[in-house]
């Protein structure tokens, strides 16, 4: 079925394929094909499923998709085995994906990927060793060479066993105390200024570690650490941070406290950190926030996924355990600027909601309810923050990351095809 020559959008579902080697413990059900790609219909938010990945693929998890070259990168995810960034190249007549390339991320559970400025080079997170790679690009998109090399650990072994540990899904303390024995880098994402300093959020260490990245060599150098968190506190977990798109504001949502931390980004000191070999804090903690309602146990939640909507006047973040997304309000007038109140909280409708994401309007969201094997559309109004679920249920085996795909300047493709 050819698509409609307007369609400005694909919606790409990762599934978990193979549960006996990951970090956690999904209950719902092993996925027999990993990429799922949808329609989503802008009028109602209801999804078309359009192709099924029947390629083999272990474990997909984060992707990425780079608009310059129509290319969507997935890395596959073990704590035994090496991730692979798994390249895929979009068929928009269709919707189909095509596996065209394969690079060894030179890690274990791959979690993150991250484009430098200029499209030249990918940014890889290992989230089980804590290993950070960078990898060059070639002309065509394509993963080339390993130039950029980070192992916080040095070669020691880790305290905690890939064959012997405990479920990364749990959250009680004796889950905290082996979680937080070793380094665990979860992502990786560049200051919105410049693109020149790199951020690690560690959930083994409750830091935001600091590189200077050079976008020429690819190469990545330890420039000094923020705490996630309020001094003294420990077992906070940071998992992912976003960049305000207005203000010189980060967010770190902290997995194992159930916080989001706000951060003042200090644009000048981030310079001087990039520029010369000073180690200078660039973020300065500002406000935390609980993601979950006052009397809920936190031991019962850990908080996934964190996302600033376009319009940057809310914040939202995913709490699994709790199945919910907490929706807070962007104070752009206080002091500083970019403080939270949680304005709502919306059941997912669903179980472990690994991730969730905005369509390009920013009035679809749809979650990936990992341990019900179901996707859920839900309607966001951008004026009033108030998320309602639309009654759109798909069934989808244990879905754990989503992807857009934008699609610029297709309806010309699909005409000229």
């Amino acid at each position: 079925m050819p698509l409609p020559e307007d369609i400005q959008q694909l919606i790409c579902i990762s599934s978990y394929t193979r549960f006996d080697n990951l970090a956690h413990g999904p209950q719902g059900t092993q996925a027999k094909y990993g990429m799922y790609t949808y329609l989503l219909d802008p009028d109602d938010g209801q999804l078309l499923l359009l192709s099924v990945d029947s390629q083999p693929i272990m474990n997909p998890a984060f992707s990425r998709f780079n608009p310059n070259k129509n290319l969507l990168y997935t890395c596959t995810e073990s704590v035994r085995e090496n991730g692979q960034i798994v390249t895929y190249s979009v068929d928009y007549r269709t919707g189909k994906l095509t596996q065209i390339a394969s690079f060894d991320a030179q890690g274990t559970s791959t979690c993150y990927i991250t484009l430098d400025l200029e499209c030249k080079h990918i940014l890889i997170v290992n989230y089980w060793d804590a290993s950070l790679k960078v990898i060059r690009l070639d002309e065509q998109g394509l993963p080339e060479e390993l130039v950029g090399n980070y192992e916080p650990n040095a070669g020691k072994q880790m305290v905690a066993k890939d064959t012997l540990h405990v479920n990364h899904s749990r959250n009680d303390l004796e889950a905290q105390k082996e979680r937080q024995a070793d380094y665990h880098s979860h992502a990786i994402v560049l200051d919105s200024t410049f693109g020149r300093v790199a951020y690690v959020p560690d959930l083994g260490k409750d830091v935001i570690w600091q590189f200077r990245y050079d976008p020429a060599a690819g190469s990545l150098t330890p420039a000094g650490s923020v705490p996630s968190g309020p001094p003294g506190r420990a077992a906070l977990g940071p998992r992912y941070l976003q960049f305000h798109p207005k203000l010189h504001v980060a967010y770190v949502i902290n997995e194992l406290s159930c916080e989001v931390s706000v951060f003042a980004f200090d644009a000048e000191q981030a310079k001087i950190l990039a520029d010369t070999a000073a180690d200078v804090p660039t973020l300065n903690l500002i406000q935390t926030v609980l993601t979950v309602p006052d009397g809920f146990p936190t031991s019962l939640n850990t908080c996934g996924r964190i996302a600033v909507h376009a319009g940057g006047d809310f914040v939202l973040a995913a709490n699994r355990g709790h199945d919910s997304i907490a929706v807070f309000k962007v104070d752009h007038e206080s002091e500083p600027p970019g403080q939270l109140e949680l304005i709502d909280i919306q059941h997912t409708r669903g179980r472990t909601p690994r991730h969730f994401k905005f369509d390009i309007s920013g009035q679809w969201l749809v979650a990936a309810n990992q341990d019900t094997d179901s996707l859920n559309v839900f309607h966001f109004n951008t004026g009033t923050g108030q998320l309602n679920w639309t009654g759109h249920t798909y069934h989808v085996p244990s879905p754990n990351f989503v992807e857009v795909i934008k699609a610029k300047g297709l309806a010309k493709k699909v005409r000229s095809q």
